[in-house]
């Protein structure tokens, strides 16, 4: 008898309804013959209007109390598909995360998962029951419930189907599946029915619709994740550790994000230790950065460009300026009308003039670049964020991401 791991996001069980839909479907999964664990997401936009009501109880909620706050929002929805599925006279039990056995660090709202200890649901298995597992939650060794950071359901499926050794985990979600492109913009965009992790992890960080951490922990323990609409029966994109055919297309997908901004650091003095004095503090508060531009130094002077998330832009100026400050740097200039887009593919790097075609699409769409990025797999343009519409649409046309 396999364990199969299924995660349902918010809009799965955004009512009444879909809780009942979503019970079926597992209560399906469990006719086949299989154990089930489900991982449920708060119900449709719960953690929006938790964090808008924190924020007009206290301008600063102290980070451990959000973590109880948000944490609720699981809590209700995987109380919910419990009961639903009692009702159709199917035996579960719902857990939270720290039920369940997920340890995490203490670093609230963004904790990462140091452990876990599966013997609590191995024992409701056991005794007939679905397991429903509240997501994006954990509970240190304190015992104070922590969270893993916007979307990381996904990672809380994938790490239970680790620690349960189960045959797969299943991402059921409001699409069919990872398309080549975001079908909202690109109406031909196609469903991909495969892809590796190495592409999808890119896809992931540059703006596909997956918790990127989730594809970090899958592909390291080799987990294969299904994603798939938990409202139609459709098959689904598996997402796995194959290796593609050389003579495929090398261009797996366009994404865009556009949780960007852009911080300039003028007139930086060009000597040795610099760029460690601004960015180590950055580091020290948990501001990930992503791409650095230094310009050519002139008169022992350069500009030095970064890009942060949107959320973490204010932050980030927070620490830098008094840092550009004490080195003797001009000034700090910050945009946030920014957006990455990216074409991602395996090999590309290795097969000549994929950046060329990504350029010359976008000046022939009119869209200027800002800053570039890439990777072995992934080349990144900065761009106007009210330009990526037009952008995707560029892209997917050039590489004939519509075409198998």
């Amino acid at each position: 008898m396999a364990i199969i791991v299924q995660k349902y996001g918010g809009s799965s069980v955004a009512d009444a309804d879909r809780i009942k839909n979503v019970a079926g479907r597992i209560g399906r999964t469990q006719e086949r013959g299989d154990q089930v664990v489900a991982v449920v997401s708060a119900m449709g936009d719960t953690t929006d209007h938790l964090i808008e009501l924190a924020h007009k109880i206290s301008a600063a909620p102290a980070p451990r109390e959000m973590d109880l706050l948000l944490s609720t929002g699981e809590l209700v929805s995987c109380a919910l598909v419990a009961m639903a599925l009692q009702q159709g006279g199917r035996p579960a039990v719902s857990l939270s995360g720290g039920q369940a056995g997920i340890r995490t660090d203490a670093a609230h709202t963004r904790a990462r998962i140091s452990g876990l200890d599966p013997g609590r649901i191995h024992r409701e298995l056991d005794q007939g029951n679905i397991v429903i597992v509240a997501g994006f939650q954990g509970v240190t060794d304190g015992a104070d419930v922590t969270t893993l950071g916007r979307g990381a359901s996904d990672l809380t499926a994938v790490a239970l189907a680790i620690g349960l050794k189960a045959q797969r985990c299943e991402i059921y979600t409001d699409v069919e599946g990872i398309y080549t492109a975001d079908p909202r913009l690109v109406p031909q965009a196609r469903k991909l029915k495969e892809i590796g992790f190495e592409e999808m992890l890119e896809l992931a960080n540059y703006g596909a619709k997956m918790q990127p951490r989730s594809i970090e922990l899958a592909a390291a323990y080799n987990m294969p994740v299904l994603v798939c609409s938990s409202f139609v029966e459709a098959p689904g994109t598996l997402i796995h550790g194959g290796t593609a055919m050389e003579n495929r297309n090398k261009v797996a997908g366009v994404a865009a994000d556009r949780n960007v901004a852009k911080i300039t650091v003028l007139g930086v003095p060009d000597r040795p230790g610099i760029a460690a004095s601004l960015f180590e503090p950055l580091a020290k508060v948990g501001v990930s950065v992503d791409t650095i531009v230094q310009n050519s130094s002139v008169e022992r002077l350069t500009d030095l460009t970064f890009t942060v998330t949107r959320t973490d832009a204010k932050r980030a100026l927070e620490v830098v300026e008094p840092v550009a400050k004490s080195i003797g740097a001009k000034g700090c200039v910050s945009a946030q009308d920014l957006a990455k887009v990216s074409v991602v593919g395996t090999g590309m790097q290795n097969a000549p003039g994929y950046a060329a075609a990504m350029f010359r699409a976008l000046y022939e769409a009119g869209i200027n670049i800002e800053m570039i990025t890439t990777s072995e797999i992934r080349i990144t343009c900065i761009v106007n964020e009210a330009k990526v519409p037009e952008a995707v649409r560029a892209l997917h046309t050039a590489f004939q991401l519509d075409k198998e």
